[in-house]
């Protein structure tokens, strides 16, 4: 299964046969106060700032979450519109509020994600009808309204309804990409594994992209980059070939991943980011 995005020129293609690509997740303002602060003041230099930082780190699409900061429905757009005057990545749109979503699609270019649509009923009539009519793609979460399953089961049901409800509005299969959801360990010692579990099952039985926002897995540990890349390589051998991450801290151990897996032919993008970063850090030493 492939499923392509697209910003204002960048077409990135998620799928079969490509490399593993990173969903950057750094435009988010919880815990980040500064970032807060330029939401609420419309600090757009201040976001863009962030947003070629992750696209230096080797972001493939960025998520773009204003949180309840301010509480404007159009903010989400003037946020997506200011990144986009400068870069041509694709956007990920992450909001719980609809009609955000649905002011950030009526103004931004190329084709987004819209993240996300739940099993939950009011997210499936509220959510899927805008993904159709703007032609975007979707983060399906697998949650519905009894909460995220403890078995991997529960949560392929819930993604295989997702799909089934998403056809009926005309949405194909290729634009929806399953997040299984990544619960910590520190509480659930079966956490990750249901969850590995799920992605395996979605893999085999529905064959379509995956996200997850891997460093949930680590919530409340210490030394949460060791727990967090561990279990990214895990998660795309399991099937997840878009994961949502700090892309800087992750990037290494997914390029040492696909090289593994044999998505990197004769090790040219390992070598090449390695040669990336020796390039960087020789200014340094001078």
């Amino acid at each position: 299964m492939k499923t392509w995005v697209s910003g204002t020129a960048k077409v990135v293609e998620i799928g079969d046969g490509h490399p593993t690509r990173l969903i950057g997740e750094r435009i988010n303002p919880t815990g980040k106060p500064k970032l807060a602060e330029a939401i609420r003041s419309r600090d757009f230099d201040f976001i863009r700032a962030m947003a070629r930082e992750q696209i230096l780190a080797g972001a493939d699409v960025l998520d773009v979450n204003v949180g309840k900061v301010g509480g404007d429905v159009a903010l989400l757009s003037l946020v997506a519109k200011a990144i986009q005057e400068e870069f041509d990545i694709p956007l990920s749109l992450d909001s719980d509020n609809p009609a955000a979503v649905e002011e950030a699609l009526k103004h931004i270019h190329g084709k987004p994600i819209v993240n996300s649509v739940t099993g939950q009923e009011a997210s499936l009539e509220k959510i899927l009808p805008l993904v159709k009519e703007y032609g975007a793609a979707v983060i399906a979460l697998t949650i519905d309204d009894a909460g995220i399953p403890p078995d991997s089961e529960r949560r392929l049901a819930i993604a295989q309804k997702i799909v089934d409800r998403a056809m009926k509005f005309g949405i194909y299969p290729q634009d929806i990409v399953i997040d299984c959801l990544a619960l910590t360990v520190s509480t659930q010692n079966s956490g990750s594994t249901a969850t590995l579990d799920a992605v395996r099952k979605v893999r085999t039985s529905l064959g379509l992209n995956q996200t997850l926002g891997a460093s949930n897995i680590s919530f409340g540990l210490p030394d949460r980059d060791v727990i967090n890349n561990a279990f990214l390589a895990i998660a795309i051998e399991a099937g997840v070939t878009c994961p949502t991450v700090n892309v800087g801290k992750v990037r290494q151990t997914v390029l040492a991943t696909d090289l593994l897996l044999g998505c990197d032919r004769y090790a040219q993008r390992y070598i090449k980011d390695y040669r990336r970063r020796l390039a960087a850090m020789k200014p340094l030493k001078q």
